[in-house]
């Protein structure tokens, strides 16, 4: 296991890149803690994979430094890390047993046939694999095969870290449910360094104590899923983290007021005077669930037109227009559903100020 930094990491796929912010990665500088479980999150294209195959030497990046318990390492070979990393697609040998397949990594080690025997059924039983143990990878299913790539990156008890690109893409939902369940407990199990690559929001919060927002190339927000829902620090957490996402309505300041075209929105002191302190767009944020929706005019309230009502369940989306902008709230299935006119009221202390993206104060 290994406490693993990142410093000043930079990195461009062309050989003459003029500007930063051509840079597939943009100058991320991070700590990821010994016997941490991190979701590494962002949409296509940000960055995530990138920073993955920094971190295990798939990639040596353009600029900065890659550090292993203190030790550069930003040169070194993918096997002198010693990490394992499972990919978004399963790596394995279709001739080989299911036992073959997990083996293999510790033969190539030199590990005694005892222990091997062991970690092999331990790894097996973890994954629900042992009825297959004895089968050729070749005539499994996809889920089946998957679940073998997990099981040759966990078998090691000896890495530094284990790296996850994607891996249960091609995995049925509902045992992709079940494993990020398990990949829970083998980590509080384990407590080896784990980074966990992944686009959804759902797979980031059920694995992970630490989650990594990235976006365009740069990290964004690093926090523990509530403070990423409760307090994004960025306009893309706000509208990434949730479902439905951040409202985020242009507006400019009076006093401790924001001003929404035509409709006036209270805001908290602390809040308004780091709102008269920024500089850039100014923008209002706030959860559909923290929006209060109201049939009949009420003090603070500001009328809407009721565009659309989703019914989810356990909930309804009511999408209104405000002066031409689009607000999106989260009622109880036992609220009253409003008609074609609603007043909305944002309470204070769940009203944010963002400007040009970032959270201000």
């Amino acid at each position: 296991m290994a406490r693993i930094d990142l410093e000043e990491v930079a990195h461009s796929y062309a050989p003459r890149t003029q500007s930063l912010q051509d840079y597939a990665l943009k100058r991320i500088h991070i700590t990821w803690e010994d016997g941490g479980a991190y979701a590494l999150l962002g949409p296509s294209g940000c960055g995530k994979t990138t920073m993955l195959n920094i971190i295990s030497g798939l990639l040596v990046p353009s600029q900065g430094k890659v550090l292993y318990d203190g030790r550069d390492v930003t040169a070194m070979a993918p096997e002198r890390r010693n990490i394992a990393q499972v990919f978004q697609f399963p790596v394995l040998y279709d001739t080989m047993t299911v036992a073959e397949n997990l083996a293999f990594p510790l033969r190539n080690r030199g590990v005694a046939p005892d222990r091997i025997r062991h970690r092999v059924k331990e790894v097996a039983d973890m994954l629900d694999l042992t009825g297959v143990i004895n089968k050729k990878a070749a005539g499994l299913s996809a889920d089946a095969k998957q679940k073998i790539s997990l099981g040759r990156g966990l078998v090691r008890d000896d890495v530094a870290a284990i790296l996850f690109d994607e891996p249960l893409t091609v995995i049925d939902p509902h045992l992709k449910w079940q494993l990020r369940r398990k990949l829970k407990e083998i980590h509080e199990r384990s407590r080896t360094t784990m980074v966990y690559v992944t686009h959804d929001q759902v797979e980031a919060m059920t694995f992970a104590d630490t989650i990594v927002v990235m976006y365009e190339g740069e990290v964004v927000q690093v926090g523990t899923p509530e403070a990423l829902y409760e307090q994004p620090r960025h306009k893309f957490v706000g509208y990434f983290i949730g479902s439905p996402g951040m409202n985020f309505l242009a507006c400019r300041l009076e006093g401790d007021t924001a001003h929404v075209n035509g409709a006036v929105i209270p805001l908290d002191s602390e809040t308004a005077e780091a709102g008269r302190r920024a500089r850039g767009k100014l923008e209002l944020g706030i959860r559909p669930m923290h929006l209060e929706v109201h049939s009949r005019q009420v003090s603070g309230g500001v009328p809407v037109a009721v565009r659309l009502i989703e019914d989810q369940g356990d909930a309804k989306i009511v999408t209104t227009a405000l002066d031409g902008q689009t607000v999106v709230a989260r009622i109880p299935e036992t609220h009253p559903v409003p008609g074609e006119k609603a007043w909305l009221r944002f309470p204070p202390q769940w009203t944010r100020l963002f400007a040009d993206e970032r959270l201000v104060g």
